[in-house]
């Protein structure tokens, strides 16, 4: 396998890991200076394993099917990641012990230090063993779903070469492909709602250990939510049910107009209507490459060297083929000092979007590289996703550059701006669900199908149609990765959505203003809380009910303009 990243230790060796951190818990920490040295030391340590353990995963993700690639990343499942967060925990209490923590500049050490006493409020360690077993299981379900193809007028397909199919303006040809996929993931259903059960018992376990009454507190503090709660996740949810919903809902009725249906099924959601054709912004990755480079040249010639350069060191691997995970990522590779891009491109806007998207984490990587210490490089997500949703928005201006049609670069950006709608009830459905599912651990597979379903007449668009589909509605949760691999991640989304078209409505003002922010606030890192990140940003951890409804009527207003242009 070709190494994108360094390895300074020899995984296989786990004694020589141990070591390093054995010999940093042994330094004699006497002073002010010794202390900020060690914490120091620390982080070249993580940033060292971290690199290493990212490689391995990416290198799973890209080749689901080699043998070879998963020995080496369930090694580091199995062993070096249990022996990490051991001393991670050693560590934080050797800091956390010290009285010279009271000497350290507050101004710049207090989130670290109200991050550390956090982790050690939460760690168990009787939670490493059930995290070993929680790993296996998520590998379990990137093998199922990465193993899936389906048989398309004779041609072998992944599911994420389906996708322009479903846009076609021929009916029929979607209705085949949505069934195509549909069936493929209810022939595997009983494999991924088996592993779902046995995540949610260890997951339950998990939060009990650590004295906490469910796991979705658990991964709160986990995630360490400190500027939002569980009840502020549900007074959201229903003020997108309110402000968002019914705009979905007229987008809907506009778009099934348009396509001249009677009955607005599942596979019609994504359809160009009849003598229209899907757009497809590039004809290769080579393509899309090269007019990306250009749009992040026109921004900032720094994002767009990171993009010419991860391209050229092999960090960019974007074409969906059989035998790699569905889904796309962005991965920090801290010591090479670049990020790594993974996604499943089948020539769709979509795809553009995705390495638009994924770039956004790889400037936010790059901007934060100033930190002193890897801990303030670790971002919550809700400024990690701020970062990749707003670039999707910041470049729409230079898209002529994928579409040299004026009616496609209208239908383009469109296209993006519904689409804020269209996601903004389904990612609080996903939400809202998981709180549900570690709510009530003890529930069953059809309770948890159900639930889904409620989720989704409740909190979504009820113009599609289900009849004869009940079974996909239902299931559909079962394609979301994060539910399996990362619970309790989508909320961000959502909030970064809003934040992100907040800092599109800026750069409509005031384009050099706004991306002068936007590089203000990415590269605070997390030193400095959500609600400092986003007033750097020029804008508002707000997601109120007053928010939201103002900003659907900047998107409404937003979408008229485009149409008259």
């Amino acid at each position: 396998m070709f190494k994108y990243y360094m390895e300074t230790y020899d995984f296989q060796n786990p004694k020589e890991v141990e070591q390093a951190f054995v010999k940093l818990l042994n330094r004699p920490l006497d002073t002010v200076e010794q202390l900020e040295s060690w914490l120091k030391e620390q982080s070249d340590l993580k940033e060292a394993i971290d690199e290493a353990m990212s490689g391995h995963y990416i290198d799973f993700q890209c080749q689901s099917n080699s043998k070879e690639a998963k020995d080496i990343f369930e090694h580091d499942q199995n062993v070096i990641d249990p022996m990490y967060k051991k001393y991670l925990s050693l560590l934080n209490d050797k800091f956390l012990a010290s009285n010279l923590i009271g000497q350290l500049d507050p101004t710049f050490y207090q989130p670290l230090i109200k991050s550390k006493q956090n982790a050690k409020e939460l760690f168990r360690l009787e939670n490493i063993d059930l995290e070993i077993k929680e790993d296996a299981l998520t590998t379990k379900y990137f093998e199922h779903t990465g193993a899936l193809t389906v048989q398309m007028d004779g041609v072998e397909l992944t599911l994420s070469q389906l996708a322009p199919f479903m846009q076609d303006p021929n009916r029929e040809i979607r209705e085949k492909a949505s069934t195509l996929a549909a069936e493929a993931i209810m022939s595997i259903e009983p494999e991924l709602q088996k592993i779902m059960d046995d995540l949610i018992v260890i997951r339950d376990k998990k939060a009990k250990n650590a004295d906490l009454s469910n796991y979705r507190d658990y991964m709160f503090k986990e995630y360490e939510r400190f500027d939002y709660t569980p009840v502020d996740c549900k007074v959201l949810a229903q003020s997108i049910r309110k402000y968002v919903k019914p705009l979905k809902e007229k987008l809907q009725k506009e778009h099934q107009r348009e396509l001249g249906i009677d009955t607005y099924k599942p596979w019609d959601v994504l359809a160009v209507p009849t003598g229209q054709t899907p757009l497809q912004p590039f004809n290769d990755t080579n393509d899309l490459i090269s007019n990306s480079a250009t749009i992040f040249q026109n921004l900032d010639a720094r994002f767009s060297e990171l993009l010419k350069t991860m391209d050229q060191r092999g960090m960019l691997d974007l074409n969906s083929r059989k035998g790699k995970a569905p889904g796309g990522f962005c991965s920090s590779l801290p010591l090479s000092g670049l990020s790594f891009i993974f996604m499943n491109a089948s020539k769709t806007h979509d795809d553009m979007i995705t390495l638009l998207h994924e770039m956004g984490h790889c400037i936010h990587n790059d901007l934060m590289k100033k930190q002193p210490l890897s801990d303030y490089r670790e971002t919550p997500m809700e400024s990690a996703e701020l970062a990749s949703m707003s670039i999707e928005l910041l470049t729409m201006n230079q898209w002529n550059l994928f579409y040299n049609n004026e009616d496609d670069l209208k239908c383009a950006m469109k296209m993006q701006l519904k689409g804020i709608i269209q996601f903004l009830p389904q990612g609080m459905i996903i939400d809202q669900f998981q709180h549900w599912l570690y709510e009530n651990p003890t529930h069953t597979t059809s309770e948890r199908n159900q639930k889904y379903q409620e989720l989704m007449q409740e909190l979504d668009s009820n113009i599609v149609n289900w009849d004869g589909q009940e079974k996909w509605r239902q299931i559909t949760w079962l394609r979301v990765l994060h539910i399996f691999e990362v619970p309790f991640y989508y909320i961000e989304y959502v909030i970064a959505q809003l934040g992100a078209v907040q800092m599109y409505k800026q750069y409509r003002e005031n384009p050099d203003k706004a991306l002068e922010n936007y590089k203000k606030a990415l590269s605070l890192g997390s030193s400095k809380s959500l609600p400092e990140v986003y007033e750097a940003a020029g804008i508002r951890f707000d997601f109120s009910e007053e928010m939201i409804k103002e900003l659907m009527i900047f998107l409404e207003a937003e979408l008229s303009g485009i149409e008259s242009l």
